[in-house]
């Protein structure tokens, strides 16, 4: 019996970039292609970036570096790919940072169309307060402050079905009129990918200064594709990235201790990837069933568990990222 072997595709080399990806290379409202690229059909603004009439700087950003003026470290957490985890670390992080009474955290959540930050903190009936200084942030604790649209949805079933110049405009609020007061961290918690609201949160706090990015992956090579190209991003847009963290590595059971790869790290891992982007592999966080249990019920894992695995390696990497910081 013969067998059909295909023949190998010629590939150009360098390959060559699709001509919509290559009207998008140069991103952004100042580029000389904005509102005429393939990419920009559609969009409420396109008319506008393709005029010739200089639109100027953004009239937001003088009271958005106002704002952030009073705080001193900002930290994004980003990843490529969505159910890695950002969301319950940025918790874990905002909690342990408020383990110090006498630091002031607030955590912001730009995560628009999936707001689970206030399911996990525990305040997803709260609802957000203006005053004569602005929005006022709802508290977890005395030195705990969060902003989300979740706080904002007349039910939690409500759909968020906003383009990107809507969104951009509520990130813009978060920053700019909300009475953050005095604040030792910032904790941006981001949606999955490149897109929006990530070129939204860096363009805003371009001039008020980003501390630097914590990467959030799981093992296999499925999520480390997406964060690679995270990492990338960071590069382009002049975000120092911190370090990587990989989530959900390997499972210890409860009964007979034994560890089992869930997700099997079958390219090396988030580990792999530090050492082939040359940044800092701050650890692992093991599977462990209670913390999404945490979670759901909107208590802090590190607080509820603090001698588990995970809380061990939560901490470790936490006190890692407050040296690399300068805390």
């Amino acid at each position: 019996m013969s067998i059909l072997v295909q023949q190998p595709i010629a590939i150009p080399n360098p390959p060559s970039v699709p001509r919509m990806l290559q009207s998008t290379a140069r991103f952004g409202t100042e580029s000389e292609l904005a509102g005429k690229a393939d990419a920009c059909a559609g969009c409420a603004n396109q008319e506008i970036c393709a005029s010739s009439k200089p639109s100027g700087p953004d009239p937001a950003l003088p009271f958005i570096k106002d704002r952030m003026s009073s705080v001193k470290r900002k930290i994004l957490v980003l990843s490529g790919k969505g159910g890695v985890g950002k969301s319950t670390f940025t918790a874990q992080l905002g909690w342990a940072f408020a383990t110090d009474e006498s630091s002031q955290t607030g955590i912001m959540d730009v995560d628009i169309c999936g707001p689970s930050i206030p399911t996990i903190l525990g305040i997803a009936n709260e609802q957000v307060h203006a005053s004569a200084t602005g929005w006022s942030p709802v508290y977890v604790q005395d030195n705990l402050g969060v902003m989300s649209v979740g706080f904002m949805l007349p039910s939690s079933r409500d759909a968020v079905m906003w383009r990107g110049p809507k969104k951009n405009g509520l990130i813009s609020q978060f920053l700019k009129d909300v009475d953050w007061g005095d604040l030792d961290w910032l904790v941006v918690d981001t949606p999955p990918g490149t897109s929006d609201e990530h070129l939204s949160v860096v363009q805003y706090l371009k001039e008020s200064g980003i501390d630097g990015a914590v990467v959030i992956t799981t093992p296999q090579e499925v999520a480390i594709q997406d964060v690679r190209r995270e990492i990338d991003f960071c590069r382009k847009v002049g975000i120092k990235v911190l370090g990587l963290v990989e989530n959900m590595s390997g499972f210890v059971c409860p009964g007979c201790k034994t560890e089992s790869q869930i997700f099997k790290p079958s390219t090396g891992g988030a580990r792999k990837l530090a050492q082939d982007m040359g940044v800092e592999f701050l650890g692992s966080v093991p599977l462990d069933p209670r913390i999404g249990k945490s979670a759901d019920f909107g208590v802090s894992f590190l607080d509820e568990y603090p001698d588990s695995s995970a809380s061990i390696a939560y901490m470790s990497i936490i006190d890692r990222l407050k040296e690399i910081l300068g805390h």
